[in-house]
């Protein structure tokens, strides 16, 4: 018990030891930031100032776009590309680099320059011509008038006429080009050139890179459309900010040398499409050489966008399209032409929308669509009450003091509101109108009074309808029409009005009118897109869900479901019924149409043509696709029934592809340029 009580512990020998390590170790680290603060400061300070950082984004791929049965439709390809990167380089300098470059690529321009870049190719000249620039204002002569040396410049530039620049060989017009596109960028930040240069351009260039100080090949992605030029306007483009637009850009955290989505799709979902950017930081001293090597941050790519529309029926709506036009070409009046939307009259979702010269035209262009839209006419004299369902009128030609004839096709006799839309009687739409500003045909004479808010009437109807206003599409551009001007004393507009022969509409207007009346008054806006996926590495496949759009209600027609009903029977006997005008129609589909044809009498340059126009949905029981055509300018005589036929062959499509598919046809594919992969990414 005592030898325990005499033995010493080891532990705090041991701590002892351990802390003065420690001690040790601080002190040289301090010593070592001593050294460093003190001695080296001032030599690692000045290494650092001459340290130049320069940071070189680099462009990450727009995200892609299919359709809704996932076609990719929009890809991005890789693009070899010439840059330049102006860094406060003499324009002599400038010249010599640009002059070298078009020994390898050469930047084409079509048509005549005279009038054309006179600034930029003046400034060119002189460049070229000090010495002859100078003569054509002394130093003396410019003193003598008190300019300074900008202003003198100036002057200088205004004497050079259009024949001196006319002697610039057509190398050095080459030249120019590249030159200017030089000029065109931003300091310090890569310049696009040339995009889609061929492979052995790249490697040409890259083989004397020594002698083409700022220029460099990049890896670039271009937009690759899968199907060729269907729906491509509709697509829209890519390129460089807008001047106009740049503060809005930057403002966003774009870089001035970014592409951006110019129009329509790629306008529109340009925060969606666009990809994070990588970056390349550069580290060099103040003689552009490399301290060490450049260290690169990967971007990554846009969100993908998924359409509502249907490829493979975008494709055979063309055909049908197509089709029927180059049978019946001699029956248009100048250029011929037709539009046509297909769209799910339940929740907007646009299936296809084909134009014969613009897919575009669907929903930027505007017509007169004749009886068409007279399911809205009859739909506004029931909920106003000024007719009755069931009430009919005497259908004969009305001849109205301060305004022309009127009369149907034909006289038709006793027409209600079903048979006025079975058989077309513009006497009973007249009949609307006239009642709505209290005016009696044979009783009232020319006491019209005020038509004005009859006319209000009428279109505040057709716009609940869709015609007339926008119709909510998710594209930039939509046109909502041209109201018709109600000229002084006059009323016969006002009546035409009511029998589509005055307000123009579009042809999505048209397929929006009649989803409201399949889907009983709601009017829903159309839509392109009705998803966004995350970007999968697999473009075969869709990534995660990002955002899904839900179907928007714009208004809903507050009217008896009566009236409404009464409207849908009416357009179910315009094709079934045994008087219908489109009766001779649609036979080849299964299922049962209904609609509403339309004529509208115009003038095209002096001559008289007709505008034809159909609009409807099927089934008739239960609608799953509103079809609207119109097909301006035909000739009035022999060209009836070309919109029936081409709203029966779009329907047909539609219904064969819900038994069976093929997928959308490719077009022949050119051969891709995927050389230079290695050597790039070295």
């Amino acid at each position: 018990m005592n030898d325990k009580k005499h033995q010493k512990p080891h532990l705090p020998v041991r701590l002892n030891i351990l802390f003065f390590i420690v001690f040790l170790l601080f002190s040289a680290l301090i010593l070592r930031l001593g050294v460093v603060q003190i001695v080296q400061g001032e030599e690692f300070q000045e290494e650092l100032e001459r340290t130049v950082n320069i940071s070189q984004p680099v462009d990450a791929p727009r995200g892609l776009i299919y359709d809704r049965y996932g076609n990719l439709l929009v890809d991005n390809d890789l693009n070899l590309t010439v840059t330049y990167t102006n860094r406060n380089t003499p324009q002599n300098e400038m010249i010599e680099v640009a002059s070298r470059l078009n020994q390898f690529i050469t930047l084409e321009y079509e048509g005549d320059l005279e009038g054309r870049f006179v600034r930029d190719r003046r400034e060119y000249w002189a460049l070229l011509n000090e010495e002859e620039f100078l003569d054509l204002l002394t130093v003396e002569e410019a003193n003598e008038k008190g300019l300074s040396d900008s202003e003198a410049h100036l002057e200088r530039l205004d004497q050079i006429s259009e024949d001196k620049l006319g002697q610039l060989s057509e190398e050095e017009i080459e030249v120019f080009f590249i030159w200017r596109e030089f000029n065109s960028g931003y300091n310090n930040l890569p310049h696009k050139v040339k995009q889609g240069i061929e492979y052995e351009e790249a490697a040409q260039i890259m083989e004397h890179m020594e002698d083409l100080p700022g220029i460099d090949i990049i890896r670039d992605s271009a937009r690759k459309y899968v199907y060729g030029d269907t729906l491509r306007s509709l697509f829209g483009g890519v390129g460089a900010i807008p001047r106009d637009n740049l503060a809005d850009f930057l403002s966003r955290g774009y870089e001035r040398n970014e592409e951006v989505g110019r129009s329509y799709l790629e306008a529109q979902y340009e925060p969606v499409l666009r990809g994070k950017k990588g970056q390349i930081e550069n580290f060099m001293d103040q003689s552009g050489n490399l301290l060490r090597n450049p260290e690169q941050k990967e971007g990554s790519r846009g969100n993908d966008l998924v359409l509502t529309i249907d490829m493979e029926l975008q494709q055979r709506v063309h055909e049908v399209i197509d089709d029927e036009l180059s049978s019946t070409s001699s029956r248009f009046i100048e250029d011929e032409n037709a539009f046509v939307v297909l769209k799910d009259p339940n929740n907007g979702d646009i299936f296809a929308m084909a134009g014969y010269n613009s897919d575009l035209g669907t929903f930027t262009q505007a017509y007169e669509v004749g009886s068409a839209m007279k399911g809205a006419t009859v739909l506004a004299g029931l909920d106003t009450g000024v007719m009755s369902p069931g009430q009919g009128v005497y259908d004969r030609p009305y001849s109205l003091p301060g305004s022309r004839d009127v009369s149907s096709v034909r006289p038709l006799g006793y027409v209600d509101d079903l048979s006025a839309l079975e058989r077309s009687s513009n006497i009973y739409m007249v009949e609307v109108a006239m009642r709505l500003v209290g005016y009696t045909y044979g009783i009232s004479g020319s006491n019209w009074g005020n038509v004005t808010p009859g006319l209000n009437t009428l279109r505040s109807y057709y716009n609940q309808f869709g015609l007339g206003v926008e119709t909510g599409i998710d594209l930039p551009n939509e046109m909502e029409g041209i109201e018709g001007r109600m000229p002084s004393g006059e009323v016969a507009p006002y009546l035409f009005l009511s029998f589509g022969q005055f307000d123009t509409y579009t042809t999505l207007q048209l397929a929006q009118y009649a989803s409201t009346i399949a889907n009983d008054g709601y009017r829903i806006a159309p839509r392109i897109v009705r998803e966004i996926r995350h970007p999968n590495e697999n473009k075969e496949e869709l990534g995660a869900l990002s955002q899904q759009f839900e179907p928007k209600i714009l208004n809903y027609l507050d009217v008896d479901g009566n009236y409404m009903s009464r409207v849908q029977q009416g357009f179910y006997r315009v094709v079934n019924g045994s008087q219908g005008t489109a009766r001779s129609y649609f036979q080849d589909i299964e299922y049962e149409v209904a609609g509403k044809t339309g004529t509208a009498q115009v003038s095209v340059n002096g001559t008289q043509a007709n505008n034809q126009t159909f609009a409807g949905y099927a089934p008739y029981d239960n609608p799953e696709v509103a079809v609207a055509v119109v097909v301006p300018g035909t000739e009035k005589e022999d060209s009836a029934g070309v919109a029936n036929r081409i709203a029966e062959g779009a329907l047909k499509a539609y219904f064969e592809l819900k038994e069976k598919r093929n997928g959308p046809a490719l077009p022949d594919d050119g051969a891709e340029v995927d050389e230079l992969e290695n050597e790039l990414s070295d």
